[in-house]
């Protein structure tokens, strides 16, 4: 027998591909290291959340082995307990409470005369009891940790590497770990920033910044220019500088960050340092030439008009809302961009051409230098009645074809077609209005103030602790209006479908979502609380989900 006949056969072990991340030479697998790799950040985030999760387990086990000698021990916990031992009494109450509650409810405009008018008084009870800098850092704590924690939840899907089966047909594996790189990075710096301006708001209320500042602007003011403390809105106003000055200091290093690293390593940012505070110094000279002038106007209108001056106040915001839609597109935005009228030829021909099918008063198609700052990209309407004007960032131009920039502007003019301005207009005005009137059952209640350290009721310092007050309410009805946004962007896109423009919209969709890295796979509780645009699978899947090329994997 030969030597070959005598060799077993060799049989080849099949060898598993290489996972995300195990692959040094592919770049693919590379970026997914970067977007599985947990930093110091991760890492503190996973500490507070393990610690607070043994701190209750313990307090779990010593409730349960103190039991009734729990408040005793740690009369701390007395409010917790007594809260807690109430809960199964109440619980078996509610319908009795319920049907009692029903049995008294008025019935005719006398006894909702009388509820209204006892409810009015218990309300005006709890504003004189109220522990308002308790309140405030309370709400302000809870605003941070449920917002922090949607953050968190966003930043866990960010981490992933695999794309969802929604997208795979469309968006490649290099481009989704691009995404979630980006959006990794914003979201370390949103926490941080948070975190850092959480601290400062805690120290500010805790320590009475706020009337230090006030007081030494009231010094100031009398030892520079001779004026008392008769002088409110000019003490006013100046604070209000003040704030601004400040405010502009403690975000300039976040503001750096965002720009000149985060944007700059992933490829947007085409800013230089000049231009960069040429900008902040535009944007400061605006807020005191036009913030200045408001605010005074706002405090002279509440001094004069009493306690029906949430009305007056109201018109004067909604005169000075409609004067900067004018004036912002026309006076303002100029002096950071410039406005070309788009050249003739396909693309001005095209959008001339729908808005006269759709019978749309075009007075001026602009082009603005949108890459001048950044490689995002954009395209909006703007005026109002017969002038109106329809702008297109030349990065778009760069980035789609003539029928997907024509389809992204039959989208926009389908806002302008169903009215979503003006619907948004008006809730905006609501919204005013009703700030307006909280504020008007809190600007005379003096233990407001003094809870502050504040002597007498400055008006300025009175609004700016309601909006404290103010942040859980404002947070729903914001929460309502990006349901209501989001809904007009499913109309507006519907609106372009309909002129025929369904599968362009659609891949322009897929373009810009690519060209702006923006996340493909958001948190579904994280977008529902902050998107006012819809996620890109589910505007696809409203447009329907046209058949596009698929890549391989």
């Amino acid at each position: 027998m030969s030597d070959t006949e005598d060799k077993a056969p060799v049989v080849e072990k099949s060898v598993p591909p290489p996972k995300y991340g195990d692959n040094p030479s592919s770049a693919v697998d590379a970026q997914a290291r970067i977007v599985q790799q947990k930093g110091i950040l991760d890492d503190v985030i996973d500490g507070v959340q393990l610690g607070l999760l043994v701190i209750l387990f313990i307090c779990l086990i010593f409730a349960a082995v103190l039991g009734r000698s729990l408040p005793t021990v740690f009369p701390v916990t007395q409010p917790i307990y007594d809260f807690v031992l109430s809960l199964p009494e109440t619980v078996s109450n509610l319908p009795q409470t319920l049907y009692a509650a029903w049995e008294i409810r008025p019935t005719n405009a006398e006894e909702l005369t009388e509820a209204f008018r006892m409810l009015s008084e218990w309300f005006q009870v709890t504003l004189h009891t109220l522990p308002y800098k308790q309140c405030v850092l309370g709400f302000s704590w809870s605003m941070y940790l449920l917002e922090t924690k949607l953050n968190i939840r966003q930043r866990d899907r960010l981490h992933e590497v695999r794309r969802p089966k929604a997208i795979s047909s469309f968006i490649s594996r290099q481009v989704y770990l691009e995404a979630n790189a980006y959006g990794l990075d914003k979201s370390s710096l949103q926490l941080v920033k948070d975190f850092v301006g959480q601290i400062q708001t805690t120290v500010i209320i805790v320590y009475d910044m706020i009337p230090q500042l006030w007081t030494e602007v009231g010094v100031q003011m009398e030892v520079w220019l001779g004026l008392g403390s008769d002088y409110a809105i000019t003490q006013s106003v100046l604070f209000f500088i003040a704030v601004m000055a400040i405010s502009t200091v403690l975000s300039l290093p976040f503001d750096l960050y965002a720009t000149f690293v985060v944007e700059k390593r992933h490829g947007f940012n085409k800013q230089t340092m000049g231009l960069f505070f040429s900008d902040m110094f535009k944007s400061l000279v605006l807020m005191v030439v036009l913030g200045t002038p408001i605010l005074a106007g706002f405090l002279w209108v509440i001094d004069r008009t009493g306690s029906k001056f949430f009305l007056y106040a109201w018109a004067l915001m909604a005169l000075v809302q409609l004067l900067l839609i004018v004036i912002y597109p026309t006076v303002i935005q100029p002096l950071f961009n410039k406005f070309d009228p788009l050249p003739q030829g396909e693309l001005r021909e095209a959008i001339e051409a729908l808005a006269s099918r759709l019978n749309f008063p075009l007075k001026k198609l602009y082009m603005v230098d949108g890459s001048k700052r950044s490689s995002h990209s954009n395209a909006y309407v703007f005026g109002f009645f017969k002038a109106k004007r329809i702008v297109i960032y030349d990065t778009l131009i760069e980035q789609c074809t003539t029928d997907e920039i024509v389809a992204v502007v039959g989208h926009e003019l389908g806002h302008w077609k169903q009215n979503h301005t003006l619907r948004m207009l008006a809730v905006a005005q609501f919204q005013i209005l009703f700030i307006f009137f909280a504020f008007s059952c809190f600007i005379a209640e003096q233990s407001m103030y003094t809870s502050f350290g504040i002597d007498g009721m400055p008006v300025m310092l009175g609004f700016l602790f309601f909006q404290y007050l103010y942040e859980p309410l404002g947070s729903l009805m914001q929460f309502a209006v990006n349901v209501m946004s989001r809904k007009h962007e499913f109309e507006a896109d519907e609106f372009s479908k309909n002129l025929g423009y369904g599968k362009s919209l659609a891949s322009c969709l897929i373009k810009l979502q690519i060209e702006n890295k923006a996340t493909m796979n958001p948190d579904p509780i994280y977008s529902a609380y902050t998107y006012s645009h819809p996620p890109l699978v589910e505007r696809l899947n409203a447009l329907g989900n046209p058949h596009l090329a698929s890549k391989k994997e």
